[in-house]
C-alpha cells in the first residue's frame, strides 16, 4: 500500500495497483533475506474493488474465476519449470541449473528442478537457499466482471494437483462460499488422499441488486439462495429466466496482464516520486533517502567502482539496486563488487 501515490482517484489507483504489487513482493523478499530467513513460499494475492478483481501471484498457488456463464478462467500463471519453458529458459540465462534429480547410476526422476537447491518451481518469496534467480516478481492480473459477478477459487497446489480447474469450479456450484471451500478440499483429498497444502479460500462477488427477499427465509439461509442462483448448476432454459440483467454471462474484461520477471519492464517510470530533489524515495522498499546514501538514479548511477548497466527505471536504494541485479544474474545480493 505504500507503493501506491497517495491522494489519487480510484481509476488511477487501480491503474497503479500492479506495479505498486510488484514493488510488495521484492520487498517482502528482501526482507526475508533480511532476517535469515531461507525457506519460502508460494503466495497468490487477490485485490478486489467492486467488479475489478486483480490477482497478483509467484509458484503455483492457483486462483481462477468461475463466471454466472459456467466458464471458467484461469487469473495465475504456473511457475512449474516442469510446465513453463519461458521459465525455464530465464532461470538458465541467470546462471541456474534445470534438471531432474540424479539417482545413483544417472537415473532422472521426478519434476524438472532448478540447481543448487532442488526446487520446482521458478518464482517464490523467500527461498535463499536455491539461487536468486529464483525470484519474488509476480505474474499480475486485473480483469473487470460484468455486472453478474462471479466467484474466486483460491488454492494451494495441493488442490489443483487433484483436480483440475473445472472440476473444482463445478465440485462447489450452488454452495455458498464457506461450504464450497470445504467441499473442494475434501474432493481433493478423496482423489488424491494427501493432505499437504491442500488450502482453499472461495469468494464470491455478488452484485448489490441482487438482493432477495423471502420472510420465510432467515438471513443465512436468504444468503445461500442468492448465491445459489448465482453459481448453481444451471440448464441453458433456467438461465434464460433470470432476465435482462443477467444477459451478459461470463463477460470478463481484460484490463492488465504482466509476467515479466524483468524489474524495469514491472516497475516504469514512476512519475510521481520526488525525483526532482532530495530525498529520493525508492520505488521498492519506500524509504527515502539522499542521493549520497548510495541511491540508484534512472542515467546508471555508482554504487561500485566499475559501471553497471544503465537503469531505465525508477529511484532505487542500494539494496534495492543489487536485488534487481542478483534476479538478473548480473551479480550476487550478498556481494558489494560488480561482475
Amino acid at each position: 500500500m505504500s507503493a501506491l501515490p497517495p491522494d489519487i482517484g480510484r481509476d488511477d489507483w487501480l491503474q497503479a495497483l500492479p506495479r505498486a504489487l510488484v514493488a510488495g513482493f521484492v520487498k517482502a523478499d528482501i526482507d526475508f533475506q533480511r532476517k535469515g530467513e531461507v525457506s519460502g513460499t508460494t503466495a497468490t494475492l487477490v485485490v478486489v474493488d467492486g467488479f475489478t478483481v486483480t490477482v497478483a501471484s509467484v509458484g503455483d498457488s492457483r486462483c481462477i474465476l468461475d463466471t454466472q456463464g459456467g466458464e471458467v478462467q484461469l487469473l495465475t500463471v504456473d511457475h512449474r519449470l516442469e510446465e513453463n519453458a519461458e521459465e525455464r529458459e530465464r532461470v538458465t540465462a541467470s546462471g541456474g541449473e534445470v534438471g531432474r534429480l540424479n539417482l545413483f547410476g544417472g537415473q532422472e526422476v521426478g519434476p524438472l528442478r532448478c540447481w543448487p537447491g532442488g526446487l520446482c518451481l521458478s518464482r517464490s518469496i523467500g527461498d535463499m537457499d536455491v539461487g536468486e534467480f529464483i525470484v519474488p516478481i509476480p505474474h499480475v492480473k486485473q480483469v473487470k466482471l460484468s455486472n453478474v459477478g462471479g466467484r474466486l477459487i483460491i488454492a494451494s497446489d495441493g488442490i489443483w494437483d487433484a483436480l483440475p480447474s473445472e472440476a473444482a469450479a463445478n465440485a462447489c456450484r450452488g454452495l455458498p462460499a464457506e461450504l464450497a471451500a470445504k467441499l473442494v478440499v475434501k474432493q481433493a483429498l478423496k482423489k488424491s488422499g494427501l493432505k499437504d497444502d491442500t488450502t482453499c479460500v472461495v469468494v464470491d462477488i455478488i452484485p448489490s441488486n441482487y438482493r432477495l427477499t423471502s420472510p420465510q427465509l432467515s438471513p443465512k439461509r436468504n444468503q445461500i439462495k442468492i448465491k445459489s442462483l448465482l453459481f448453481g448448476r444451471r440448464s441453458h432454459s433456467s438461465i434464460g429466466k433470470l432476465g435482462a440483467k443477467s444477459a451478459s454471462f461470463g463477460s470478463v474484461e481484460e484490463l492488465f496482464e504482466e509476467g515479466s520477471a524483468m524489474l524495469e519492464e514491472r516497475l516504469g517510470r514512476n512519475l510521481s516520486l520526488k525525483a526532482s530533489s532530495p530525498p529520493f524515495r525508492c520505488a521498492i522498499c519506500q524509504v527515502d533517502q539522499e542521493h549520497s546514501e548510495g541511491l540508484m538514479t534512472e542515467n546508471g548511477g555508482s554504487y561500485c567502482s566499475s559501471p553497471c548497466s544503465p537503469w531505465g527505471g525508477p529511484y532505487l536504494c542500494l539494496d534495492c539496486r543489487k536485488k534487481k541485479d542478483a534476479m538478473e544474474g548480473k551479480r550476487s545480493s550478498h556481494s558489494t563488487a560488480c561482475r
